[in-house]
């Protein structure tokens, strides 16, 4: 075996052998062209979440890229939708119905742009606030009452400014330390919300 297959070896994560229990989506939309817009902070809060728990988040099933992680004890698929933000729902209902999850243990990670870059809003359920992602995911599950962590994106510049064309631009350069504290806030959130803390999470990040 050569070094590099055993520091592979070294440093792979533990496979998790519990059921899964918890399901763990960052909304976005796949493609290089998306990557750093602020409608794939959701995607960047998974990508920081994978790399905490040294997880790759990129095999396909469920019409997404997934991975497996053991957060708080518990079994958590990990999902990154390729449905792009509109048909979020087909994603997430799909892994839901296959591993029969409640949608009470599904964790939503998405934009906001009515907070500010590195703020958290934290709820346990509720509307889709004019959000097309959280919008698919209601209407296909049937539900609203999962738990959802909004990381704030900045509003418009503008009132005459598209909304589709604010969300699916880049951060600004100074706002890119702000985005990456918001990410990791968002993964601690995660922690407490799968080990029953939800009322910890708002307390503290809200």
């Amino acid at each position: 075996m050569s070094i590099f297959k055993l520091f592979d070896k070294i440093s792979s994560p533990p496979t998790p052998t519990k059921p899964v229990s918890h399901i763990i989506v960052g909304l976005g939309n796949p493609g290089t062209k998306y990557e750093n817009t602020r409608h794939n902070v959701g995607f960047m809060a998974m990508d920081t979440l994978a790399e905490k728990y040294n997880t790759p988040i990129k095999k396909i099933k469920f019409k997404s890229l997934i991975g497996n992680a053991m957060i708080s004890q518990k079994h958590c698929l990990l999902m990154k939708p390729s449905t792009f933000m509109n048909n979020s729902g087909q994603a997430v209902v799909e892994a839901m119905n296959f591993y029969k999850i409640p949608i009470e243990n599904v964790i939503v990670i998405y934009d906001d742009i009515s907070i500010q870059p590195s703020r958290l809003r934290i709820r346990r359920k509720g509307s889709d606030g004019g959000h097309n992602g959280i919008k698919s995911i209601i209407m296909l599950s049937g539900a609203d009452t999962f738990p959802r962590i909004k990381i704030g994106v900045g509003g418009k510049p503008h009132p005459d400014y598209k909304l589709a064309d604010w969300v699916l631009s880049d951060f600004k350069k100074d706002d890119i330390p702000s985005i990456k504290k918001a990410c990791n806030d968002a993964c601690r959130c995660i922690e407490l919300i799968v080990n029953s803390q939800i009322d910890k999470a708002m307390n503290e990040y809200n």
